[in-house]
């Protein structure tokens, strides 16, 4: 549909779209049987048109790749997740939506020059395999592609990967995942050995891509 908290810069497409109308009054002289009718009274000219209002035209449509609505990303074998804003909590974790059919966006817009559009999803949960469970199969120059909520494209390269422990990963936090820097896209997922309690998974799958 992300260490500095910045909301979300509201992505917006507009448009403005001018009609034109145009009238033509043809007149002539008839002639029947080799003589001369004298022409008929020219009707008069039809009445101006009403102006068009924007409000009155349709809406127009914009590109959204196929099978991938507004406000999804998706990875580089075709799986999708639904993009849903979260923001850091106090104890400085943040949430992942429950199940494996959503992600977590935070940080940086799409639209922004700096920083780091975080999305972060379940590797797996209660049995189901995710979409996000892709990034361990990710390699170099794949295609990563994100549709805002307003249903403009945003397409991304995958130009690193990085696989952390839990343990490592604070050290790498602000590189990975901090509002400095060229924009870029960062993928973040769980994986490794299963070890239980808060940790969960013991390592952390990080797939960074950049503007196409």
């Amino acid at each position: 549909m992300i260490a500095q908290r910045r909301r979300l810069l509201t992505l917006v497409l507009a448009g403005v779209v001018g009609l034109v109308a145009v009238v033509a009054v043809v007149a002539g002289t008839l002639l029947r049987g080799g003589a001369e009718q004298s022409a008929p009274a020219a009707a008069p000219p039809p009445a101006q048109p009403a102006p068009v209002q924007v409000a009155d035209l349709p809406p127009q449509p914009v590109h959204v790749p196929a099978g991938q609505p507004p406000g999804t990303v998706r990875l580089p074998q075709g799986g999708q997740a639904e993009l849903v804003r979260k923001e850091i909590d106090r104890s400085g974790t943040l949430p992942v939506p429950d199940g494996v059919g959503e992600a977590t966006w935070w940080g940086a817009g799409l639209d922004s020059p700096k920083g780091a559009t975080v999305l972060a999803g379940h590797v797996n949960w209660k049995g189901a395999v995710g979409p996000f469970e892709e990034l361990w199969d990710s390699a170099p120059d794949q295609e990563v592609t994100v549709v805002d909520d307003d249903g403009t494209e945003w397409r991304y390269r995958v130009s690193e990967i990085v696989t952390l422990t839990k343990e490592e990963l604070p050290a790498r936090a602000a590189d990975l995942f901090g509002q400095g820097g060229e924009h870029r896209l960062v993928l973040v997922t769980c994986g490794g050995r299963y070890v239980g309690g808060d940790l969960g998974y013991d390592e952390n799958r990080i797939v960074v891509a950049t503007p196409a």
